[in-house]
């Protein structure tokens, strides 16, 4: 109930001093304006000395609508905000700038998946029907940025971007002398900043790019005034030969697995963890999305599915070698449950612990548990190795061999747990460079071994005569070997 209960997370968020953002102006935007809009943003960030101590902005690396920030913050001594809190703050101020908006991330300590979004997790669709893919995607976005959990739902889809179509009427172009490739080739001569030349000087060249002024380049009626020479040397007008309609188109066509993908992004509120967060993306995209349109989570999202199914196996597989291994030691199938009997009670412990001081259950904390089945079945083999020992040397019964292991073995027992407690006490506070890491780990070795500690002391000893009592029953049940044959003489033959 417990393991249900307590929330599920993959790798803790970490505090290493950097912050990556990525910036997003409206579809169609020149690069003017987006680099005026990269610049109000720059002097937002720039005016918090007291927190960062350097940063860098660029265009481009995405798509042409998009930039990227990175800042340096101070070391966490220096500041009195965490990371995820300087986030929080710069977003409020950020978002007044109007025709852009900023996503801020905590890069994690690992990146899994090479895809790189907006926001942190990612859930992905896929359909070869474009336009059914489209229309469901922003519906399902509507319905993501209504859940209580998730913030900074963005996606991918880049469908509105304005763009100018040029239908070239084959017949009249071919009357006049002029090809589709002689079309293109002025369009891009207009509008592809192509390098015509190189001016060579003494300390240094530079490239001759042939383009349209700028005040042409940004009104559409300007097509029509562009001329073609024609094969036989004559301009021709663009206008007399080609429909130039304007509209919307998309930006990009992401594809992922060879078919069309739009991918939304998103990333989580303070306190609530991704087990939850992918439980109700799941829900949602359930009652919404049709059967031809498939989906899946990627990236991080898609490594914390992974992981809950082979943590678990990992640690069933291990319980199981440590049960043979024990069996093998003591040439018994019974008295090994004795000393594993003390790891639900250190599962129980880990788990309430992370849930008093509200600790996902993320993978660190896994490998605590994990840890503890190590840790906590060495009481039991330290009591049970001398109660059989008692009972085979020295004749005594059951309650009387683990009554004298108890006490005798009860010393070193604390010692060792002692030991264990104090060396992973300081992972458990959180003190230093990277602890929110390590933290979780030490919460459930620490909480696994004080409570089992405090009760398998009085429950192995039980659990030791009552395993004993049913090995005896089962001798006793067992089938008593077949009488000898009766011995037969031959006489020797005459």
């Amino acid at each position: 109930m417990l393991f249900a209960v307590v929330p599920k997370g993959f790798l803790p968020s970490e505090d290493s001093s950097q912050i990556f953002g990525t910036t997003e102006t409206v579809q169609g935007t020149s690069y003017d304006d987006l680099v005026s809009h990269q610049l109000q943003v720059m002097a937002i960030l720039q005016q918090d000395t007291a927190n960062v101590d350097g940063m860098m902005s660029f265009l481009g690396g995405g798509q042409i609508n998009q930039g990227r920030v990175f800042l340096q913050l101070k070391p966490r001594s220096q500041r009195r905000l965490s990371v995820d809190e300087l986030i929080r703050v710069y977003n409020a101020k950020l978002a007044g700038i109007p025709g852009i908006q900023v996503f801020l991330q905590n890069p994690p300590p690992i990146r899994i998946g090479g895809r790189l979004s907006k926001s942190q997790y990612q859930f992905t669709l896929q359909s070869p029907d474009i336009h059914a893919l489209y229309d469901n995607a922003k519906q399902l976005e509507g319905k993501m940025r209504q859940l209580p959990g998730l913030v900074n739902v963005t996606t991918d889809l880049q469908i509105s971007s304005p763009q100018a179509t040029v239908a070239i009427n084959r017949d009249r172009a071919a009357a006049l002398g002029v090809t589709a490739q002689q079309v293109e080739t002025a369009l891009y001569d207009a509008y592809g900043s192509g390098q015509v030349s190189t001016i060579y000087t003494p300390t240094n060249q530079y490239w001759v790019v042939m383009e349209l002024l700028p005040e042409y380049q940004q009104d559409l009626s300007a097509l029509s005034l562009l001329y073609i020479r024609s094969n036989n040397g004559t301009l021709v007008p663009l206008a007399s030969l080609a429909t130039i309609t304007a509209s919307v188109g998309p930006l990009t066509v992401n594809h992922a697995g060879q078919l069309p993908s739009v991918t939304i992004s998103f990333d989580l509120k303070p306190g609530i963890s991704i087990g939850t967060a992918v439980v109700d993306v799941q829900r949602v995209a359930r009652q919404s999305l049709p059967s031809s349109i498939t989906s899946s989570f990627s990236g991080t999202a898609q490594a914390f599915q992974s992981s809950q199914s082979g943590l678990l196996m990992l640690l069933v597989l291990a319980v199981f070698v440590i049960y043979m291994v024990l069996g093998i030691l003591y040439e018994s199938f019974i008295h090994p449950l004795t000393i594993l009997s003390a790891l639900p009670f250190a599962g129980f412990g880990a788990l309430l612990t992370l849930l008093i001081f509200r600790v996902d259950l993320s993978v660190y904390a896994f490998v605590g548990i994990i840890m503890l089945v190590g840790l906590v079945k060495k009481n039991g083999i330290m009591m049970i190795d001398f109660a059989l020992e008692a009972q085979r040397t020295e004749g005594k019964s059951a309650r009387e061999a683990i009554l004298q292991a108890c006490s005798i073995r009860f010393r070193p027992i604390m010692m060792t747990t002692m030991a264990a407690l104090m060396g992973t006490l300081p992972i458990a506070l959180g003190v230093g460079q990277g602890s929110e890491s390590r933290r979780p780990l030490g919460i459930a070795v620490v909480g696994g071994l004080a409570f089992s500690q405090f009760i398998t002391l009085f429950v192995t000893p039980v659990i030791y005569t009552y395993l004993d009592e049913l090995q005896q029953w089962l001798e006793r049940r067992a089938p008593v070997g077949a009488a000898a044959a009766p011995e037969v003489s031959a006489a020797p033959a005459d």
